[in-house]
């Protein structure tokens, strides 16, 4: 396989991370904030392999692939850590609506009403004992890695 059908199979796999969460989505699995922020990295990979293709300019892009793939995996390693309480996440999807006990009824109905649906600390589906930012990270790290071999083999600059 050359550097350019891996440029294209990364892609091929960020997109394919794309749409296996957005068909979790479709049965029922909502994404928290966390989630759909690991999804933009995916998409900015899909954008460089179609620039792979498009210019069949490699190396460069190749670079900026394995750095989005590396982000998608960065955020969901983050995520995991969230879900494992390893680490505190966004307080505004994974902490607590405040002290009830210094806060106005108003106050309260406020926070209540822009809580978001979904806990970015609690895991919705497991596979393997694994959450599905858990899996993001580890194909993404595989994708990361795809990335960096077409950087290493291409020819151009």
């Amino acid at each position: 396989m050359d550097e350019r059908q891996l440029t294209l199979l990364a892609g091929a796999g960020s997109a394919a991370l794309l749409i296996a969460a957005l068909g979790f989505q479709a049965v029922g699995y909502a994404p928290c904030e966390l989630c759909i922020l690991q999804r933009w990295p995916h998409v900015a990979a899909i954008a460089v392999a179609v620039l792979v293709w498009w210019t069949g300019r490699v190396r460069a892009l190749a670079v900026l692939g394995m750095i989005a793939a590396g982000i998608a995996m960065g955020l969901a390693i983050y995520h995991t850590g969230v879900e494992w309480k390893l680490w505190a996440g966004p307080s505004h999807c994974s902490g607590t609506i405040g002290n009830l006990a210094t806060m106005s009824p108003q106050d309260l109905m406020t926070r209540l009403q822009n809580a978001p649906v979904v806990r970015c600390d609690e895991v919705a589906w497991r596979f393997l004992g694994l959450s599905m930012a858990a899996w993001n990270a580890i194909f993404s790290a595989g994708l990361a890695i795809m990335w960096g071999l077409a950087a290493k083999r291409a020819k151009q600059a």
